[in-house]
């Protein structure tokens, strides 16, 4: 079976790599960070069930399961999708964990002192990807046990022209590249936010909404590409101990999405 999935339509392409959004095409304009390319070595990922360096945890996350061990963004990374389903203009894919598993840490050991990740409770997470007319939408659906804690950020990058005249707005407040890398690692935070709209230089504006995260932050070092991320909560500015009285409780059953929108 392939690794690589295509949707099509009209004016759109999209390209999904084992799970990964490695392209998103609009009249031949690509709007997705390309792999080897300056600024990151992925062109999309998930942060979960937590988001943020754990290092100042002494990566230990307290739950009423117990401790669980993870790294910066969680462990969900460190898992491999497999493919649910697929169509002309959708793609599932699905990872599943059993509670306690030992995971290897791909960090390790040159970017982390823990060789084994885990967590303590049992989840299934789903990533749909839908092309629509001059859209994709990307939803994630996590079961779990009703109750368990976690955070979870998406983290796509999206392609720019390496003039670093790029600019961004949300709730009426316009953001520049400059802005961006004054943050440096701990990205900028754009909160209380469920909209924002990256203006491209050359091609068409993106706007990316989003259902359920309620915040951004934003990530680069380069002048080629920018992560927009949308997150359910923002740690790095702060004190927060990473336990479960400082993160989201499951429902059973949470659903997220995020839209991106060629305007």
């Amino acid at each position: 079976m392939s690794s690589i999935e295509i949707l099509k339509n009209k004016d759109c392409k999209v390209i999904i790599e084992k799970g990964e959004l490695i392209s998103f095409q609009h009249n031949n304009h690509e709007y997705i960070h390309q792999k080897g390319n300056r600024g990151w070595r992925n062109s999309d990922d998930e942060m979960f069930p937590v988001i943020g360096p754990t290092s100042k945890n002494n990566f230990i996350v307290h739950t009423k399961n117990g401790d669980g061990i993870l790294d910066q963004h969680g462990l969900l990374r460190e898992l491999e999708y497999s493919l649910d389903s697929c169509d002309k203009n959708s793609a599932k894919f699905i990872k599943k964990y059993k509670r306690n598993t030992q995971i290897a840490n791909s960090k390790f050991p040159n970017k982390s002192s823990e060789g084994k990740l885990f967590w303590p409770f049992d989840f299934t997470f789903q990533k749909k990807i839908t092309l629509l007319e001059n859209s994709l939408n990307v939803e994630f659906i996590i079961e779990s046990e009703k109750g368990m804690p976690f955070m979870l950020g998406y983290h796509p990058a999206f392609l720019l022209s390496d003039s670093g005249e790029e600019t961004l707005e949300s709730n009426g407040t316009e953001m520049t590249l400059t802005d961006v890398y004054k943050a440096g690692s701990n990205a900028f935070p754009v909160l209380s936010s469920d909209k924002i709209i990256l203006k491209n230089i050359h091609k068409k504006n993106l706007e990316i909404t989003t259902k359920g995260f309620n915040n951004f932050m934003l990530w680069t070092e380069v002048d080629n590409m920018l992560c927009i991320e949308p997150i359910t909560q923002y740690t790095s500015y702060t004190d927060q101990k990473f336990s479960e009285e400082n993160m989201s409780l499951s429902d059973g059953k949470n659903i997220f999405s995020v839209a991106v929108k060629i305007l």
